[in-house]
């Protein structure tokens, strides 16, 4: 990628979300100023916080996010905007007039929330050679092949309201934290500990991931023969020790939603979960076609667990003839 063009590229992701978030403030100051004589249109912004949030997420991520996608011919913001989102959604439930929440899970969540985000930012920025908008996520660049011609209209939906209904049900936890002014308790601690277990360990295998791609990068450059599997660190006891952690960060917070009654949030992170499961698959089936990797690689699959990190599974004993 061009320097200029990188640039560029940062300067269109920072710009991005400006819409939404000046029109919230201009809610807010409208709310806060006469708040008396307002408008229809005000009163239902005050009425319906998640309405409003979907509607701001359909009109500048959906739309606003698509059509700059199709302008330069990649779909990239929105993975940068994957780690982001969630911060501006628990500021949005935080700040809005009509929703009240306890003050120190409040602070705790919001906290929390940010500590992911950073994590999950710096190695998305890490595994991008700090470049922005490098490249789409090769699931994307898969459909794009597959569909052709009518990618464009396809990606509207397979790109941006997926990610809609994805981000706003995993993300329906943070809401409930605001609907209910609750004192804390045990279970409060618990979500806590599991968030923050899933953040330390996303982190840890997400560093161990880019520690074995940079040696074999590094290998490759200098000709020699490359190391087919990573087996060491987490990814000794789990395939995808990366992936359970960032599972156990959002059922983390389901447990604060379940502990004020909520339990119902679970579904977001269920179908989360769910879809992960099928993206481990399309993972797996990636790595044994590549041919240097795919006897070790079933190997790995015959004694590692899927995603909760256990012990190896002894390979099974060849029998005497």
């Amino acid at each position: 990628m061009a320097k200029g063009e990188g640039k560029s590229r940062a300067l269109i992701a920072v710009v991005a979300p400006l819409p939404s978030i000046l029109f919230y403030l201009l809610f807010l100051h409208r709310f806060a100023g006469e708040s008396d004589s307002l408008s229809p249109f005000w009163v239902w912004c005050y009425n319906h916080p998640l309405l409003l949030a979907h509607l701001l997420f359909f009109l500048n991520i959906d739309m606003l996010f698509w059509i700059v996608g199709l302008a330069q011919s990649i779909h990239w913001m929105i993975d940068l905007y994957w780690t982001v989102i969630p911060v501006l959604l628990v500021h949005y439930f935080a700040s809005h007039p009509l929703l009240r929440g306890g003050v120190w899970r409040s602070r705790i969540v919001i906290l929390l929330t940010w500590i992911w985000s950073i994590r999950l930012t710096h190695s998305y920025f890490r595994r991008e050679n700090w470049q922005w908008g490098a490249r789409e996520d090769w699931r994307f660049a898969n459909m794009r092949r597959h569909y052709g011609k009518n990618w464009w209209w396809m990606s509207f939906f397979a790109v941006y309201v997926s990610q809609q209904v994805f981000l706003m049900g995993i993300c329906m936890p943070l809401y409930v934290v605001y609907t209910k002014d609750q004192e804390m308790n045990i279970f409060d601690v618990v979500a806590t500990l599991v968030c923050l277990s899933g953040i330390v360990i996303a982190y840890f295998a997400d560093t161990q991931l880019h520690c074995f791609v940079t040696k074999n990068q590094k290998l490759k450059r200098l000709g020699l023969e490359l190391v087919p599997t990573l087996d060491e660190g987490l990814w000794r006891y789990s395939r995808h020790p990366n992936y359970f952690g960032e599972q156990l960060w959002w059922w983390g917070l389901v447990i604060f939603a379940w502990n004020l009654d909520q339990g119902w949030t679970f579904i977001g992170p269920l179908i989360n979960s769910l879809c992960l499961a099928y993206v481990t698959v399309l993972v797996e089936e990636r790595m044994l076609k590549q041919e240097y990797r795919a006897n070790a690689y079933k190997k790995y699959i015959r004694e590692t667990s899927v995603w909760i990190p256990w012990f190896k599974r002894s390979p099974p004993q060849e029998k005497e003839a």
